[in-house]
């Protein structure tokens, strides 16, 4: 784009790329390609930028003052699932899509990055560009931390696209936004025979459906009503013939908490129940806990910030009150706010469109370009440039 001062060539550009990077999905930390892009249009700005991690890049535009260094993020990578949506810009790798929306994070940061840049004069806070790789899984937030992503930066801002809340619309609350994660796996052993012969054996398919029932309780009567949090058993493999009483079940699944200092506790809540069922099932359990993001928590300046901007573009009913928060998904932006002040909001994406209604992780998701020249305002607003 030769023109970054005219809104509507930019906001055309942004939707092209957006599209182009839809085309082209890479997964975490395999983002070589759309990192060569993101560098090549940088320098076509004439923006300086350095690699964080292989293919992560910070992009930073030089303020006129010493106010404070303002970050702003989007994430770059996809997931492995094979699209099913009709779109002329569906996916070209086969098992690779942008599922969640990366793709429009990274369009709408760049087209960010090329007006802010466009507009640098008379702009007071020097601001960054934080283009990040793997955060679905992967703690890409983490790696672009230890390896020097924040240096020099004094608060951090960023977003997310969000089915679920309608289009004008969006959240950002004081404190947790999204929550804490962890996986599981429950590893059953019990005594093989043959099924006409349970008495002989010790089952550990009955004893799993025991364990997957009872952890419910954690939920229902072992910690306050009022706290957000979801157990759920998402598999249960006990592979055997019909006649065959297998040796072994494995379960899995993830652990959803508002707060990441419970996470703990719920997963020795966790271990307690696969002990004592498996005990009286007569057989032995061995859960192994993994726990991964922590909870998504705004710091209350920074969340007021981006809520004056989001009024700002949006208008007077911009906030969405049918959307509870935290909402149970997590994030890994939620690094960079334990490390630094910040703040995270999730922009409503339904317009009534069926792809834009489509929950992230959906073969049939696409991201709802509308967004694109909605956030680049709002990430105007909160850097001190007029949007347009």
């Amino acid at each position: 784009i030769k023109d970054c001062q005219n809104w509507d060539s930019l906001m055309a550009y942004a939707t092209e790329l957006r599209r182009h990077l839809h085309r082209n999905p890479e997964l975490g930390f395999e983002e070589e390609n759309t990192a060569a892009l993101i560098r090549s249009q940088l320098d076509n700005a004439g923006i300086p930028w350095r690699s964080v991690t292989k293919t992560g890049t910070v992009a930073t535009i030089k303020g006129q003052s010493d106010k404070p260094h303002i970050a702003l993020r989007g994430d770059i990578d996809a997931l492995p699932i094979a699209e099913q949506g009709q779109q002329d810009w569906c996916s070209t790798q086969a098992g690779k899509m942008h599922a969640c929306g990366h793709d429009g994070h990274t369009a709408t940061l760049m087209a960010a990055a090329l007006w802010i840049n466009a507009h640098r004069e008379g702009l007071e806070n020097t601001v960054s560009f934080v283009f990040q790789p793997a955060e679905e899984g992967l703690h890409g937030a983490k790696a672009m931390i230890e390896n020097g992503a924040l240096d020099g930066i004094d608060m951090i801002y960023g977003w997310h696209n969000w089915p679920a809340i309608p289009f004008g619309k969006a959240i950002c609350p004081n404190g947790p936004v999204m929550s804490a994660n962890g996986g599981f796996e429950i590893k059953i052993t019990g005594k093989g025979g043959h099924s006409s012969q349970p008495d002989l054996c010790c089952d550990p398919v009955l004893a799993g459906a025991a364990i997957t029932m009872n952890l419910q309780q954690i939920l229902s009567r072992k910690i306050q009503p009022q706290t957000p949090a979801v157990v759920s058993v998402t598999s249960f493999e006990a592979p055997s013939g019909l006649t065959v009483i297998p040796e072994y079940a494995h379960l899995g699944g993830s652990i959803r908490v508002a707060n990441t200092a419970m996470r703990d506790e719920v997963f020795t809540m966790m271990d307690t129940i696969v002990q004592n069922t498996a005990h009286s099932y007569g057989v032995t359990a061995e859960m192994i806990a993994t726990p991964r993001y922590g909870a998504t928590v705004n710091h209350p300046e920074q969340a007021e910030n981006m809520r004056k901007a989001l009024h700002g573009e949006l208008g007077k009913d911009w906030f969405d009150p049918n959307c509870p928060s935290p909402i149970m998904a997590s994030e890994d932006f939620s690094y960079y706010l334990e490390e630094i002040p910040g703040a995270f909001a999730l922009v409503g994406a339904d317009d009534g469109i069926s792809e834009h209604q489509k929950p992230c992780h959906s073969p049939h998701y696409d991201f709802n370009d509308k967004l694109i020249p909605v956030v680049v305002r709002v990430f105007s607003r909160l850097v001190g440039v007029q949007p347009t």
